[in-house]
C-alpha cells in the first residue's frame, strides 16, 4: 500500500500535529470557554506531545528602522507557524487580516486560526504568499 503524501501543503506533518492538538482540546474542553482558558489547555497540550512553542509572542513591522505596529501573537509553533485562537461560530475577516498581518510582520509562511464553536472545532490554514 502507497502513502499518498502532498508535497503542496506548508508544514504538512506539523500542521497536523497542531490541528491533532486543538482536537484533543475541544473534546476535553468543549464550547463556551474564555480565548484564554483555550490557549493555556492548548499550551499543556503543545507541551504533553513534545511540540516546540513561543505563547504571547511580540511581532513587529518596521518600516526605515521606525516601529509602525505591533501586535501579540497567540503562540508561535517551532519558529515555523502561527496559531491563533479565537471563540465563535465563523471565521471573522478582522481574525483572518490579522493572522495574515502577523504572518507578514513575523515572515513566517503559516498561520492556523482555530475557531472553538457550539458546533464543533473549526480551523482554517492562512498560507503567507508574500513569501512565495
Amino acid at each position: 500500500m502507497s502513502v499518498l503524501k502532498r508535497n503542496d501543503i506548508v508544514y504538512a506533518e506539523l500542521s497536523y500535529k497542531v490541528v491533532g492538538v486543538l482536537y484533543s482540546v475541544h473534546k476535553e474542553m468543549g464550547y463556551g470557554f474564555l480565548e484564554r482558558y483555550y490557549q493555556k489547555a492548548i499550551a499543556v497540550e503543545l507541551k504533553r506531545n513534545g511540540i516546540p512553542f513561543k505563547e504571547q509572542v511580540r511581532v513587529e513591522l518596521i518600516i526605515a528602522g521606525k516601529v509602525i505596529t505591533s501586535g501579540i501573537v497567540d503562540f508561535i509553533i517551532d519558529d515555523k507557524i502561527i496559531l491563533e485562537i479565537k471563540q465563535g461560530n465563523t471565521f471573522l475577516k478582522t481574525n483572518i487580516d490579522q493572522v495574515n498581518s502577523y504572518l507578514k510582520m513575523s515572515k513566517l509562511q503559516l498561520g492556523i486560526i482555530a475557531n472553538f464553536t457550539s458546533r464543533g472545532l473549526l480551523y482554517k490554514r492562512i498560507v503567507n504568499t508574500i513569501l512565495n
